[in-house]
């Protein structure tokens, strides 16, 4: 294995995520969710206020707030109640505006993730003096939506160089240590239309680690690129899904973000065991 294999369990808190929006607009079962999600083996949990698909609507920041208020406040009473000392599961806010980005800092979060990269420097001084962890992500369109640019794999592959190099300069300029940004190539429609900029992102996991020397997250549950691929619908998407993640964890991803946190822990269960099987059958020690 490539890494250490570390799962962000997805709650999407809104009315058009385009896999699962309106499921847990409702606070109760937001929180129930996110814990099955870390009972379940999410190391992370993740509550996303509105949507990042190019077809979603804009949700007023008052209302990103609203919705991730009650959550929060329970998700955190619950951790603190229930989870084992040793292995508590973190917190993470997903969202770009800053007003909502500096009520989650308020709240204490562990995890900010921002698909624009956190471009807002009056955010700075209060992200540096912060202990969360930043999951910096790069998207050809550059806002708060994903979009549907078209753009070769090589012209992709630039951008991403282009981003993380200036972007991860700028924060570490700002104050914020290296070691608490992790980076997120983005997939999907944050790559543009073309299905093979993000196999090619894919495959370049390992450089992306070399280039920049951060953790790499990386998000492939359910997203276009799969659904275009196969010709399977959304109901019929959860193999491609967990394939592609397994082979983003093989190849280096530190990192997965996932809808379905147990068929990724039971595939990176049986891909060890497989492993240390063929460690023994060919006698070389195995890794640790």
């Amino acid at each position: 294995m490539g890494s250490t294999g570390q799962i962000v369990g997805i709650v999407n808190i809104t009315r058009d995520s385009f896999s699962d929006g309106g499921r847990f607009l409702d606070p109760a079962r937001a929180v129930e969710h996110g814990l099955a999600l870390a009972a379940a083996g999410a190391d992370v949990v993740e509550l996303g206020p509105a949507s990042s698909n190019p077809d979603a609507r804009p949700v007023p920041v008052d209302e990103q707030i609203a919705r991730l208020r009650p959550v929060l406040g329970a998700l955190d009473s619950e951790r603190a109640r229930a989870a084992e000392p040793t292995r508590p599961f973190r917190i993470c806010v997903d969202a770009s505006a800053s007003e909502v980005l500096r009520f989650a800092l308020a709240a204490g979060v562990d995890w900010l993730n921002d698909v624009r990269g956190f471009p807002d420097e009056r955010l700075y001084d209060e992200l540096a003096s912060a202990r969360a962890e930043l999951v910096v992500v790069h998207s050809l369109s550059g806002g708060d939506r994903a979009g549907r640019e078209l753009a070769t794999p090589a012209e992709v592959l630039d951008s991403i160089e282009r981003f993380f190099e200036a972007r991860l300069a700028a924060l570490v300029r700002a104050g914020i240590r290296e070691e608490r940004l992790i980076v997120d190539p983005g997939m999907g429609f944050f790559l543009g239309r073309d299905p093979r900029a993000s196999l090619a992102v894919l495959a370049r996991i390992p450089a992306l680690r070399a280039r920049f020397g951060r953790p790499v997250l990386v998000s492939v549950s359910r997203k276009s690129f799969l659904r275009t691929l196969t010709g399977s619908g959304l109901d019929a998407i959860g193999a491609a899904t967990l394939a592609a993640e397994l082979f983003a964890m093989r190849v280096g991803a530190d990192w997965v973000r996932t809808h379905d946190v147990r068929a990724l822990r039971d595939g990176l269960c049986i891909e060890r065991a497989l492993d240390a099987a063929d460690d023994g059958a060919r006698g070389r020690p195995r890794a640790t």
